[in-house]
Parts: structure tokens; C-alpha cells; sequence
């Protein structure tokens, strides 16, 4: 599986270069209805995920599935506006594979984003959650099969799969734009359906906060090539059977919408004030 992966990385890394020759600071990955940020890229170096060798492309409403590459907050930035999904029926390497793709690029730092539903009871629609670990009930994994050294190790650590310093730096950030942003855990399910209310208080007793379609393989694959991540949610409903309506995708969008604003000045000033290594 997977057997001339480092060829495929090189093929899109040679054809992004020639696009855009300059180092890249930070990897940017949008979810669902979240690709109003790429508005405020300056000077914006557009890519179809379609024109970039062996890169997946996106299926799903509200993604645009583009690369933009350029400038946000003085930081240089490769934004996903989408991203894709193991629902898309693609395997999980392929969810690995522009995660690695950064990495090539030499991207040390990553912003992983999300709309996703709320397990949490005590927080609502509309709110912002710094992701502090997650669970990943899905049996399968995106380094499932031969693994690549030049990469990363056969098995890696996932204590901090949600940078500690970088979740620190999200929150005061939030408080000083004067913005309640909560911090918590969530699950992955493979989806396209959503969860039944059954698997909501499986999940409320697990430990989640929060239940989503996405990030989790990304998440992985970044801790596999050494990548810091920090994950931000944007909480679009409440999960299933905690209120008596139905779950719809125009829902999250709308939501998306909604916090938008508030999305995009938690996201600038934290990149404005991205932390060193060193910290």
C-alpha cells in the first residue's frame, strides 16, 4: 500500500513549487463552510486540488477544494479551502496524503478546522472549541500499511497530538478579542450519516465533547511527519437526540456562516502571534 507514495509527494511538491517558490510557515485546513478566511490571503496564489498531482479532490458543498497559497497575519500560509473525507470513499492514506504533502513543503505548524456537532450540553450552536485530544473509533488508520522513514517512525507518539502551547496561545487570543471559546474532546465518526442519539451518549460517556466527520486522520498523519497542530471547531448543532429536530447539512452551513466573523478574527490573531518552537 502505498508503495511509491514518496514519488507521488515529490511529483506535487515539484508542480506547487513551481507555482509558488517561496517557504511556507504554516498548513491551513477549512472545513465545511469555514473558506471565508481565504478572502483576507494577500496576494494569493490559487490552486484546483484537481491541478496538483495525486492530490484527492473534494466532493462535498461547501468545499471549494482549493490551495491558496500567500500571505495572512505576516505569516506565509498553505490554506485548504476543503478538504477531503473517508465518506468520500477514499482510503485513509489518501486523507494522509496532503498532510505529508506539507511536510514536503516544509511546513512545520498546523491549523486544523472543523464544523462539527455538540455532544456538550452546557455549550451551544455557534461556539468555538480548542480541540485538546481526541477519539478515534474508526478501526482503520491512515499509516496503515509500509511506512515510510523519510517520513516519519513506524510508531509514533500521540500524547500531544493537540500542541499544548499552541492551544494556550488560541485561548488567550480569544480572551482578548473578548470571545468564549471552549476546550474539549472530539470523536470521530466515519460518517456520511450522522450519529443516532444512541452513539450521542456513547459518546457523552466516553469522555467527547464534540462529533465530527473529519480532522482525526489529518491529526494523525500530522503527528506521524512531526507537524505541531493546533484544532479549532466551529460548533454548528447540537448532536443528535439532544434537541427534538432533525440534523442537515444546510445547517452547519448556515451556522458557518453566522460565526464567520468571529472565526476569522480568532483565526488572524492567533497567526499573528503564532509561537515559536521555542515558544
Amino acid at each position: 500500500m502505498n508503495e511509491n507514495l514518496i514519488e507521488k509527494l515529490d511529483e506535487a511538491l515539484e508542480y506547487l513549487k513551481a507555482r509558488y517558490a517561496g517557504p511556507i510557515d504554516i498548513g491551513i485546513v477549512l472545513g465545511s463552510g469555514l473558506g471565508s478566511l481565504v478572502g483576507e490571503i494577500a496576494d494569493p496564489v490559487i490552486v484546483d486540488f484537481r491541478e496538483i498531482p495525486h492530490f484527492p479532490v473534494s466532493t462535498v458543498s461547501g468545499h471549494a477544494g482549493t490551495v491558496i497559497m500567500g500571505k495572512l497575519e505576516g505569516k506565509t500560509v498553505f490554506c485548504m479551502n476543503g478538504r477531503v473525507h473517508y465518506y468520500e470513499g477514499y482510503d485513509m492514506c489518501t486523507l494522509a496524503f496532503p498532510i505529508q504533502l506539507m511536510r514536503r513543503l516544509g511546513i512545520r505548524d498546523l491549523l486544523l478546522t472543523n464544523a462539527c456537532g455538540c455532544v456538550n450540553t452546557d455549550w451551544a450552536p455557534g461556539e468555538l472549541m480548542v480541540i485538546k485530544d481526541h477519539i478515534k473509533l474508526v478501526q482503520d488508520n491512515p499509516l496503515r500499511g509500509m511506512n515510510h522513514d523519510a517520513l516519519g517512525s513506524r510508531f509514533f507518539d500521540m500524547t500531544h497530538a493537540y500542541d499544548a502551547t499552541l492551544r494556550e496561545h488560541a485561548k488567550r487570543c480569544a480572551s482578548q478579542l473578548g470571545m468564549t471559546v471552549r476546550e474539549g474532546v472530539y470523536l470521530w465518526f466515519s460518517g456520511p450519516s450522522y450519529e443516532t442519539p444512541a452513539e450521542i451518549r456513547m459518546a457523552r460517556l466516553f469522555g467527547a465533547d464534540a462529533v465530527g466527520m473529519s480532522t482525526v486522520p489529518e491529526a494523525i498523519a500530522a503527528s506521524h511527519v512531526g507537524l505541531r497542530t493546533l484544532g479549532i471547531c466551529c460548533l454548528t448543532n447540537m448532536a443528535a437526540g439532544i434537541l427534538d429536530k432533525p440534523l442537515n447539512h444546510e445547517e452547519v452551513l448556515d451556522v458557518s456562516q453566522k460565526v464567520k466573523a468571529s472565526f476569522i478574527s480568532l483565526v488572524k490573531d492567533i497567526l499573528s502571534g503564532w509561537p515559536s518552537v521555542e515558544g
